[in-house]
């Protein structure tokens, strides 16, 4: 099954952070969110469609997120779990951990947003460009 989920940049874009990756529907970022690389996302956890939530619950679930952003595209791959109970209405969050709370998407993720090719953190640092993250789940 697969779902999109349409973002902006921000200026203040930086995915420095080691262990995840966030987008929100927030419309301003500070620079103390590292992690954080889209805005003005078109929803969060609470919004992904029920069928896909149930998949995302499966820990046997594979999870593939990519960030695409004009010609360039970021792959993240993960797995489901039990404990996700996706009711943040604003965040999205990928993890490297297993930790969960109402924000997280997916976890025991191979990359973290400090993986993420500089082309494509220049291109999110401008806030008229538009991104999508495509969440595949098996």
């Amino acid at each position: 099954m697969r779902f999109e989920i349409s973002f902006h940049g921000h200026e203040n874009v930086r995915s420095l952070h080691p262990k995840s990756i966030e987008i929100t529907t927030d419309p301003d970022l500070t620079v103390n969110g590292d992690c954080i690389v889209g805005v003005k996302a078109s929803c969060g956890c609470l919004g992904i469609p029920d069928e896909m939530k149930t998949l995302l619950q499966n820990p046997q679930s594979k999870v593939t997120c990519t960030i695409l952003v004009g010609d360039h595209s970021f792959k993240i791959t993960g797995h489901g779990s039990e404990k996700l109970t996706l009711k943040n209405p604003h965040d999205i969050v990928i993890r490297k951990s297993n930790f969960t709370c109402p924000r997280t998407l997916s976890i025991g993720c191979d990359v973290a947003s400090d993986s993420i090719p500089p082309q494509i953190i220049k291109a999110l640092q401008n806030p008229k460009t538009r991104g999508i993250l495509r969440i595949e789940v098996k």
